[in-house]
């Protein structure tokens, strides 16, 4: 089985040991995906705004897979505040609204305390 790993720009992957996404076979699995610029600035203040950038970084490295979001069967959300899920919600929604992947948002606390949310994903290969 084909085993390929794809490098991001978080500053923890050489740190911990782990890839943006690894592709396994035909599924691609993307890690937890913190709301971490690549010049490595401040995420941004919004919930919204930060979900956006996840996404971004997300939709790169299924690029870098040869998948694109419209192979995405699978996220994960992580919220830090349920206060702000409306707004984390509407930005997953804009992107995956009529794919429809299968689910689950936590509630949880996250390791930094300006992330307001992380997001994982998992996709197969055409």
């Amino acid at each position: 089985m084909e085993r390929r790993l794809i490098s991001g720009h978080s500053p923890y992957e050489r740190v911990v040991g782990f890839s943006r996404a690894v592709v396994a076979g035909r599924t691609v699995y993307v890690a937890g995906t913190a709301p971490i610029p690549a010049d490595g600035s401040p995420p941004p203040e919004g919930p919204y705004e930060q979900t956006r950038l996840c996404l971004e970084i997300i939709g790169g490295a299924l690029a870098q897979a040869g998948a694109s979001f419209a192979d995405v069967v699978r996220t994960r959300i992580y919220v830090v505040d349920r206060a702000d899920y409306e707004e984390i919600a509407r930005a997953h929604g804009e992107v995956f609204g009529e794919i429809r992947p299968a689910s689950t948002a936590v509630v949880t606390a996250l390791l930094d305390p300006a992330w307001k949310v992380e997001l994982e994903a998992e996709a197969v290969l055409a």
